[in-house]
C-alpha cells in the first residue's frame, strides 16, 4: 500500500505496451517506442522448435495480463520484471531441452541390436595327428654299382704264398679294374713297407703281383660301394660260403682278411653269434679257424690285418704298420723257404706319397 495522498501516478507511455505486428509485446521505453523489439521478433524465425517458441510467447502475454491487473503495490520496476520474464523463459527453454533426451549413433546402434546370445562352453577335442611316412634316404650319385658292373677280377692262381681278402671294390675299383683304386688308400703303401713288394706298385699292377710275389687278391662281396659301410649284414655273412669254397679251391697258404668286419662276418657264420671284444684280436688266428679245409688238407691259416681305407681313422698309421710287418715278415721268410725269390723289377715305379 501506498501512502496515504501520494498515489503513483503511472504514465500511459511508462508501463504501456502495445500489441502491434503479430500480437508482440513491446516496452516502448525500453525498445526505442518499439522498434527494437520488432526488429528482434520479426527478425529471428524459430523453425526447428516452433512450439517453444508459442509456448514463450503466450507466457509473456499472461503476464503482462497479470501485470495490469495487480495493484500498484505488487508491480516491479521494468527491470526486474524483465529480469524475471527472461528467466522464465530460459527455464522453460531449459526444461524444454532438457526432456528431450540426445540420442547418440552408438547409443541407437545399442538399443536397436538385439544382445547376441553368449554361446555356451565348447570342451576342446582332441586332434589326433597322423604320423608322416618316413622317406627313405636318397641314394648318393654312385653310391653302389651292381657286382656285374664291376671290373675289377680276381687274381687267385693255384697255390699262392698269400691270398689278400678284401671287402668290397670301391668306386674307383669298380671303373678302373683295379685293386685299391683310390688315392687315399694305404694298400700299396703297406705292401711295400711290409715287405710283401720290393717296390711300392700301382693300383694298375693288381694283376702282376701273382707273377712277381705269389700274392694274389679277392674280395668278400663283389658288390661296388662308395665304403664298407654301405654294405648291409646279410651281403657280408652270404660271401663266406663263396670265400671258403675258393680258398678250398685253389689252397693258398694263407689267407689274409683285410679288415676286422671280414673276421666278423666269418665268426657269424661259423658260430651263429658275433665275436665278443675279447675274443677278437689282429694278426694269426687259432689253427682251428683255418679257411677252406677239407678232403685231406687242413686248410689255410687266417690272418688279420688292419683295414687299409683311408676313411678309416680308428688306428694310428704306425699301428697299422706294425701289423702288416707281422704279416710281411712271414710272407718273405716263406719265399725264402720256397725258394720262390721275388721278381726283380727292372723298371723303377715311382708312386706319389698322399
Amino acid at each position: 500500500m501506498s501512502p496515504p495522498g501520494i498515489q503513483p501516478k503511472l504514465e500511459e507511455d511508462e508501463f504501456a505496451f502495445d500489441i502491434e505486428d503479430e500480437d508482440v509485446p513491446v516496452n516502448k521505453i525500453t525498445s526505442f517506442n518499439g522498434k527494437l523489439q520488432q526488429f528482434l521478433h520479426k527478425g529471428t524465425t524459430v523453425h526447428s522448435a516452433p512450439s517453444l517458441a508459442s509456448t514463450t510467447l503466450s507466457q509473456r502475454r499472461i503476464k503482462i495480463t497479470n501485470a495490469e491487473h495487480q495493484p500498484e503495490a505488487t508491480i516491479s520496476s521494468p527491470k526486474r520484471k524483465k529480469t524475471i520474464c527472461e528467466t522464465e523463459s530460459a527455464s522453460t527453454i531449459t526444461t524444454t531441452t532438457t526432456t528431450t533426451p540426445r540420442t547418440t549413433r552408438s547409443q541407437s546402434t545399442i538399443m536397436t541390436t538385439p544382445p547376441s546370445p553368449i554361446p555356451p562352453p565348447q570342451t576342446p577335442t582332441k586332434c589326433k595327428r597322423s604320423k608322416p611316412t618316413p622317406k627313405p634316404p636318397p641314394t648318393p650319385p654312385l653310391a653302389g654299382l651292381p657286382a656285374t658292373e664291376s671290373l675289377l677280377r680276381d687274381t687267385i692262381p693255384p697255390n699262392l704264398i698269400l691270398l689278400l681278402v678284401g671287402v668290397n671294390p670301391g668306386i674307383m675299383t669298380g671303373i678302373t679294374g683295379y685293386a685299391y683304386a683310390h688315392p687315399s688308400n694305404l694298400f700299396w703303401k703297406l705292401l711295400y713297407s711290409s715287405g710283401i713288394t720290393s717296390i711300392r706298385h700301382i693300383p694298375a699292377d693288381t694283376y702282376k703281383l701273382p707273377a712277381l710275389y705269389s700274392v694274389g687278391n679277392t674280395n668278400i662281396v663283389e658288390r661296388a660301394t662308395r665304403d664298407a659301410s654301405m654294405l648291409n649284414r646279410a651281403e657280408m655273412d652270404a660271401g663266406v660260403p663263396v670265400l671258403e669254397a675258393k680258398v678250398a679251391a685253389q689252397r693258398p697258404e694263407v689267407v689274409c682278411l683285410v679288415g676286422k668286419s671280414i673276421w666278423e662276418a666269418v665268426w657269424r657264420v661259423r658260430h651263429g653269434r658275433g665275436i665278443r671284444k675279447e675274443e677278437f684280436r689282429y694278426g694269426w688266428q687259432a689253427e682251428t679257424e683255418n679257411m677252406g679245409r677239407g678232403d685231406g688238407w687242413g686248410g689255410a691259416p687266417i690272418f688279420v690285418a688292419t683295414t687299409t681305407s683311408g676313411l678309416a681313422a680308428g688306428m694310428k698309421p704306425a699301428e697299422k704298420e706294425a701289423v702288416w710287418a707281422e704279416l710281411g715278415s712271414w710272407v718273405m721268410r716263406r719265399r725264402a723257404e720256397r725258394g720262390v725269390e721275388a721278381a726283380v723289377v727292372k723298371d723303377e715305379v715311382v708312386v706319389k706319397e698322399f
